[in-house]
């Protein structure tokens, strides 16, 4: 019966991972090819017209930068917080001798071996790792755009628009991987009661995502286009 149940966990969490892995490679085209279809690529551009403003007339805008740079910081160190401490106790979990899985035994279905009970706690803990590796790394690009965006332009200067606009993209760019890391432990923790979940969850997560990360846009072709240019560099 043993065997039974971690054929289950085989098949149907391998399967829940690829529906998510396979979205967003689509949303990853998506992003590179018709970037004014999706949120990421038009926030992308916004941000690189707000930098722009903000470094072109900074004696009056100085502030608004620098406070809305520090309520991105602010999220960001709110997930990178969230992300340890799970990891912290989720280190606690595996190390500690009381064996969590024998109240589970008789109610769910999967594998309920040291070996399984090891690999789900593992997995979770090396995925939160990771995304507070990520937003550990954004909080450091925005703190890095949060000075160089209050850089006096002079004629001679390297600090471009455009340079800090790199820096700011890289900053988004992982927090949103950050994001994305910490949803996909979302299934994996409803893993701990078994595999039909993780596949449940994991196809249930692609309409909302999709709805939250495309838009239907009526602009014309002219901007819409526009939006493209302006984008693909950034993205």
């Amino acid at each position: 019966m043993e065997w039974r149940m971690c054929y289950l966990d085989v098949i149907l969490v391998p399967l829940g991972f690829l529906i998510s892995i396979g979205y967003h490679f689509w949303l990853w085209h998506k992003v590179r090819s018709q970037p004014h279809t999706t949120i990421i690529g038009i926030n992308a551009a916004g941000r690189k017209n707000w930098v722009t403003s903000m470094m072109k007339d900074n004696d009056k805008k100085n502030i608004i930068a620098v406070q809305s740079l520090r309520n991105t910081i602010m999220g960001a160190t709110l997930m990178a917080t969230t992300s340890i401490l799970l990891s912290a106790g989720l280190a606690a979990v595996i190390s500690s001798t009381y064996s969590v899985k024998k109240p589970l035994n008789d109610t769910v279905y999967g594998g309920h071996g040291e070996f399984m009970v090891a690999l789900k706690y593992v997995t979770l803990l090396t995925i939160f790792l990771f995304s507070f590796f990520c937003y550990s790394l954004s909080i450091r690009f925005i703190n890095q755009v949060n000075i160089l965006i209050n850089t006096p332009q002079e004629p001679m200067s390297i600090v471009t628009p455009d340079y800090v606009t790199e820096l700011l993209e890289k900053g988004f760019v992982l927090n949103t991987v950050g994001n994305r890391l910490f949803y996909a432990a979302l299934p994996l923790l409803l893993w701990i009661f078994g595999p039909v979940l993780v596949l449940l969850f994991s196809i249930t997560m692609v309409p909302v995502l999709y709805n939250l990360d495309f838009v239907c846009s009526s602009t014309g072709n002219g901007k819409m286009q526009g939006v493209v240019n302006e984008n693909r560099d950034f993205v």
